[in-house]
């Protein structure tokens, strides 16, 4: 069996709760704020690497996102991908599920021939679970959520294990497909030191938006391309501090009436 060219889309996330929303775009401000690669990516970057250890081939790390993203392909170096490709141009900020899918799906293209594609289940600042599905129908492939096992590599297909609520169903797909696949798939390998100076010298590919321009409608990118949009975030207020009644039940439940006629929840 010939080696496969495989795809890992990866997201990098906040790695804090505490983020910042920008009030008149409704984006997330990632300037200035610990990332660290979408756990779930991680899985699925696993996943590729061990099916290129099976059958030979090749592992293509992309990720879209502000220039220190790059950390994050670097880290798939080092994890046994080949080679990285960083979409970053400030055009492509603001993306909502839509636009983000369909600029990795321009990207995809322009890399060229594949054989699978991998995504995490989700990611963490987004949860989602949207861009996998979009990016296969944008692509026309076969798509599989939910992988949590890789059962046979044949000729020109796969069969996985794919969770559902009852179990897990075995599913036959044809190649090229795109799979999205669960924490419970494999435990993501720590990269040696080794392989993390050799990702540190390793070349990551820049692609903006122009140079995706022969695959793309550039107005189908970022914030422009975004049907969805959040109007208004709001800090919801800390309830009221409940009031605790003491003594005799007779006399507390006669109070607890009284409360709520006081408060006009009963009449």
């Amino acid at each position: 069996m010939a080696g496969f060219r495989i795809i890992v889309c990866l997201k990098q996330v906040p790695a804090t709760q505490e983020v910042k929303i920008d009030p008149e775009r409704g984006t997330l401000i990632r300037e200035g704020i610990e990332v660290e690669t979408n756990p779930f990516d991680l899985n699925a970057l696993e996943e590729a690497v061990r099916i290129k250890e099976r059958v030979g081939g090749e592992v293509i790390a992309v990720s879209m996102g502000p220039p220190q993203a790059e950390s994050t392909l670097r880290e798939a170096l080092a994890i046994g991908a080949d080679k990285a490709i960083l979409l970053c141009d400030k055009a492509l900020a603001g993306a909502d599920t839509l636009a983000t899918s369909y600029t990795l799906s321009c990207a995809i293209r322009k890399i060229g021939k594949f054989d699978l594609i991998f995504c995490g289940e989700k990611t963490t600042d987004g949860d989602t679970a949207q861009v996998g599905p979009e990016l296969a129908e944008n692509l026309g492939i076969p798509f599989v959520p939910y992988v949590r096992k890789v059962e046979e590599i044949g000729d020109g297909y796969l069969i996985v294990h794919r969770e559902i609520e009852e179990g897990y169903q075995m599913v036959q797909v044809p190649i090229p497909c795109l799979l999205t696949v669960t924490k419970d798939i494999n435990e993501p390998r720590l990269p040696s030191l080794k392989d993390k100076l050799r990702a540190r010298k390793a070349e990551i590919k820049v692609w903006t938006a122009n140079e995706l321009s022969d695959v793309c409608e550039k107005n189908r990118f970022g914030l422009e391309g975004s049907p969805t949009r959040v109007i208004k975030v709001e800090t919801p207020p800390e309830p009221s501090r409940g009031e605790i009644l003491e003594g005799d039940p007779k006399e507390l439940a006669k109070k607890v009436v009284e409360k709520l006629i006081e408060l006009g929840l009963v009449r």
